[in-house]
C-alpha cells in the first residue's frame, strides 16, 4: 500500500532522488557488505502482538520486509523523501508478497505527519537505518522520530560510527568515499539520542559495534514519557 504526500520535488528530496535514481536498481545488493548492524537491529525489535513499526527513511523497502518476515504479526509503515526510492520499494514489497502489511508514503523525516500519512500518531517501534547520515537536519529528524514513538515503546537507530578502532587511512578512505553519496557520519549522534532521552523522560544505550565502524543507539521511553519542546 502507498501513500502520497506533499513532499517537494526539489531540495533534499530532488538530491536524492538524483543519487538514487539509478543506483537504486543495485542499491541492497551492493550495501549489504557495508551497511553493518541492520540485521541485528531488525532481530531486536521484539514488536508486541499485531503492534506496528515504523522506518524512517526505509529507502528500497528491504529493511521492512526483513522485518516483515522476522515479525509476522507486526503491521509495517516506511516514510522516506525519495520518491524513486520509494518506487523500487513498491516494487519490492509487492514481489514479497507484503502489499497488504506494508504502507509506504513520501515524507520528510524532519516534519512528516505520521497521523496523515498512515492513520497513527506513534508506533511501538520506531528504527532510522544509514539515514541521519544523509539526513542535512539529522538533529531534527532524530527528534521527530522520538516523537513518533508510543509510550513504553523504542527508537533504535544504527549508522556508520567514527572508526575509532580502525586505522587512521580506512577512516579517511571511507568517511571521501561516503562523502561523494552525500554521506556523513555523525560524530556526536550517541550524545544527541542522549539529549533526546532526557528531553522524552525515556533511557538510551548507546554500542559501539566492529571497532566502531558502526554506532547503535536504543531510546526507551517510559510508559508516561515527558513531552518535549519542539
Amino acid at each position: 500500500m502507498s501513500v502520497t504526500a506533499g513532499a517537494a520535488a526539489g531540495g533534499h528530496g530532488g538530491l536524492m532522488d538524483g543519487v538514487y535514481r539509478y543506483q537504486r536498481h543495485i542499491y541492497d545488493l551492493t550495501r549489504k557488505y557495508y551497511l553493518l548492524g541492520r540485521d541485528g537491529l531488525i532481530a531486536d525489535l521484539a514488536p508486541p502482538p499485531g503492534g506496528t513499526v515504523l522506518e524512517i527513511g526505509c529507502g528500497t523497502g528491504r529493511n521492512l520486509i526483513a522485518a516483515g518476515n522476522a515479525w509476522p504479526g507486526a503491521r509495517l509503515y516506511g516514510v522516506d523523501i525519495s520518491e524513486a526510492m520509494l518506487e523500487t520499494a513498491r516494487a519490492s514489497v509487492a514481489k514479497a508478497g507484503m502489499t497488504g502489511r506494508v504502507v509506504l508514503a513520501q515524507g520528510d523525516a524532519c516534519d512528516f505527519d505520521p497521523q496523515a500519512l498512515f492513520g497513527h500518531s506513534t508506533f511501538d517501534r520506531v528504527f532510522i537505518s544509514y539515514a541521519l547520515s544523509m539526513i542535512p537536519a539529522w538533529e531534527a529528524a532524530l527528534r521527530q522520530a522520538a516523537r513518533c514513538v508510543s509510550p513504553g515503546g523504542r527508537l533504535e537507530v544504527v549508522d556508520f560510527g567514527q572508526q575509532e578502532g580502525l586505522p587512521a587511512i580506512w577512516k579517511r578512505a571511507l568517511f571521501g568515499w561516503l562523502g561523494q553519496f552525500h554521506v556523513s557520519p555523525r560524530r556526536n549522534m550517541n550524545a544527541a539520542v542522549e539529549a533526546v532521552a532526557r528531553d522524552w523522560g525515556g533511557r538510551c544505550e548507546n554500542r559501539s559495534l566492529y571497532r566502531g565502524y558502526t554506532v547503535r543507539s536504543t531510546l526507551i521511553l517510559s510508559d508516561t514519557p515527558r513531552i518535549a519542546a519542539t
